[in-house]
């Protein structure tokens, strides 16, 4: 019987040690403050990205008791935009031409609210307005767009294209499409879409550098951020009034070696976008943890565009985290090449309250490592190892000597 405790007592004692050892391999941790409910919602704040891993796998919620360390289980969400897309089916009941170019009439079967029409033009290369009107019975028509342009250009330095209608929402029974072009387009295929989005929740980031250099026909944007922090959107401020289509390449910096020539910066490329005046010069990044980024933009045989500022943001990052047990919880992160975790709740439905509170952070705390018993030399005076070698060679020669006396 007494075995039988002794060996569960020691069982508890494993046990304990193994779960505050989970803490204990991870560098850095927060209090987490105000927590009362079952369910709690943490913000991941900026400070977090600076130490975790590129995926960001090694963050944990952990709860710390007298007497055990519990793992609280979260939902991972991105404050990332919800589309909700639907083409609206339609009918090509007229195409006509006169002097200001050619017509197409679209009829819906029924009434439907839409903000977005996509012409599908093969010519590869043109620059043509358009107007767009509604009309409810073909007698009065309202004007939706006009001057609207749209664009082709496909040659050694650029393919860029931009035929899509956006306007604010519109309902009406028939649409007018009338293309300004003296020649026939070669229009293939109309989409006509109810676009409905629910906006994405940004964080912006304060950008702590920003430097524009130019040679052999680029401009080189460099841009430092306060901290590595997930980027998702770049938006550019361009001061110039003229048409510009330009390619850039955006990077970001993975690592710096120091040579005898200086630091080699290593950039690894993140996308490939056009700037065009056409647009918004706003682009989407694929959630890369990064505090450098270069903007590479070619300029070909054209004057440098005028870019004033730049602004960098990030989706928020929210773990929906559920509490069971009283306990001293903190948000846990920093270690290298951590699994991502294995919970539950994130493979079945879960019916989530309805007003979830944000909870509050304390410091920024680093995780003490324990430290490795460091065994001492048996002889720490190097003199002591010199004596002993003396010691063994005066032996192996006196045995040596005795040896030969006895062979005479």
């Amino acid at each position: 019987m007494r075995l039988n405790n002794s060996f569960l007592t020691i069982l508890a004692f494993l046990t304990i040690s193994v779960c505050f050892g989970q803490m204990d391999s991870y560098s850095k941790k927060i209090e987490l403050k105000g927590i009362e409910n079952q369910w709690h919602t943490i913000e991941v704040p900026n400070n977090v990205f600076e130490d975790v891993n590129t995926n960001m796998s090694d963050i944990r919620v952990y709860g710390v008791t007298a007497t055990d360390t519990i793992e609280a289980p979260y939902l991972h969400k991105v404050s990332k935009a919800e589309n909700s897309n639907s083409e609206i089916s339609f009918n090509l009941i007229n195409s006509v031409n006169n002097s200001k170019g050619y017509f197409y009439t679209y009829e819906l079967p029924q009434k439907e609210t839409i903000n977005e029409i996509l012409l599908n033009i093969e010519d590869p290369n043109f620059n043509w307005e358009i107007t767009l009107e509604g009309s409810q019975h073909q007698k009065q028509w309202f004007t939706i767009l006009e001057d609207y342009r749209i664009l082709s250009i496909n040659n050694d330095q650029t393919n860029y294209s931009f035929t899509t209608l956006k306007f604010p929402d519109a309902s009406f029974r028939y649409y007018r499409v009338l293309i300004k072009s003296k020649e026939k387009p070669n229009l293939t295929s109309v989409h006509i879409t109810k676009k409905a989005q629910k906006a994405a929740t940004y964080r912006d980031y304060e950008v702590s550098d920003f430097q524009l250099s130019k040679e052999d026909k680029k401009t080189i944007i460099d841009i430092d951020l306060k901290n590595r922090v997930p980027l998702n959107l770049l938006e550019f401020t361009v001061d110039d009034k003229i048409d510009y289509y330009r390619s850039i390449s955006i990077q970001y910096l993975v690592d710096s070696v120091k040579t005898e020539k200086g630091y080699y910066h290593n950039y690894r490329p993140l996308a490939t976008k056009t700037l065009s005046s056409m647009e918004d010069n706003s682009f989407q990044l694929p959630g890369t943890l990064a505090q450098k980024l270069r903007v590479i933009i070619l300029n070909n045989d054209n004057q440098p565009l005028k870019i004033s500022a730049v602004k960098l943001k990030g989706y928020v990052h929210t773990l929906t985290t559920r509490f069971t047990e009283p306990a001293t919880y903190y948000l846990v992160y920093g270690k290298p090449n951590d699994n991502f975790p294995n919970y539950d709740i994130s493979k079945t439905t879960i019916s989530l309250p309805e007003n979830i509170t944000k909870l509050d952070f304390g410091s920024v705390v680093e995780i003490p490592k324990p430290e490795i018993e460091k065994t001492n030399p048996l002889f720490e005076n190097k003199w002591w190892l010199w004596v002993i070698i003396g010691v063994v060679i005066a032996l192996l020669g006196y045995f040596t000597i005795g040896m030969m006396k006895k062979e005479l």
